[in-house]
């Protein structure tokens, strides 16, 4: 009951619910307002702190969590496991990473939380603000490929970079909706729990089965020597 499968998503999934009912109640975190001018000029809330550089490499990592971005992500890995013959943890991924959408779209919509209007905004967004979806699916997207590629390799040390990295483009991928200030810090805190959630649940209890569905013939995917 203990095992770190389960306390991990119980724990995250746990901490969403908790901010999710706290902010449906109409309630509102200290942090979230100290923490959004953090990244921003003292004498002028609207321009974020740093060179213009900064800005522009903000916006082009807060693109890998968009749609678009983690959908090629996820096309790619998808048919990466399939051409690699583990067609059902291809097909797994890719089903959940549409669930994830449809599920922060409804989400979205259910709570209703308005994006922040205590500094200017330097992103264009169509939707609520709860919970942030580029956390969300980032989460989703790229720790589900993360434990895939590493249930598919059979090999800790791949398993383990790659969980390494989702994590560092995860992080960066919150922190530029806060420094754009299309989220509040808990729209993002939330965001990532309910990812860490969905990913670890898909990846410990599913994929596992995938990956045992998917045996490798070694002696038909070997390459065949020239004659």
């Amino acid at each position: 009951m203990f095992h770190p499968r389960v306390l991990i998503p119980v724990a995250a999934a746990s901490t969403f619910l908790g901010l999710a009912v706290f902010i449906v109640s109409g309630r509102s975190f200290a942090f979230d307002t100290s923490l959004l001018l953090l990244f921003r000029e003292a004498n002028d809330t609207s321009i974020p702190i740093g060179p213009a550089w900064l800005r522009e490499a903000m916006r082009d990592v807060t693109a890998l969590g968009s749609f678009v971005g983690l959908g090629m992500m996820t096309i790619t890995a998808s048919l990466t496991l399939w051409l690699c013959r583990y067609r059902h943890l291809a097909v797994g991924l890719a089903v959940s990473v549409v669930l994830a959408t449809l599920v922060s779209t409804l989400l979205k919509i259910g709570v209703g939380r308005a994006r922040p209007d205590i500094v200017e905004q330097v992103a264009l967004t169509f939707t609520a603000s709860f919970p942030s979806g580029h956390a969300f699916l980032s989460s989703v997207t790229l720790l589900s490929i993360a434990g895939f590629v590493g249930l598919a390799s059979r090999r800790e040390d791949i398993a383990r970079l790659c969980v390494v990295l989702a994590w560092v483009m995860i992080v960066l991928i919150g922190i530029s909706r806060i420094y754009l200030g299309v989220h509040w810090p808990s729209d993002v805190i939330a965001g990532w729990c309910l990812g860490v959630a969905w990913s670890s649940t898909v990846v410990a209890w599913l994929g596992r089965r995938m990956a045992s569905a998917d045996p490798i013939d070694v002696e038909t995917t070997a390459p065949k020597p020239l004659s």
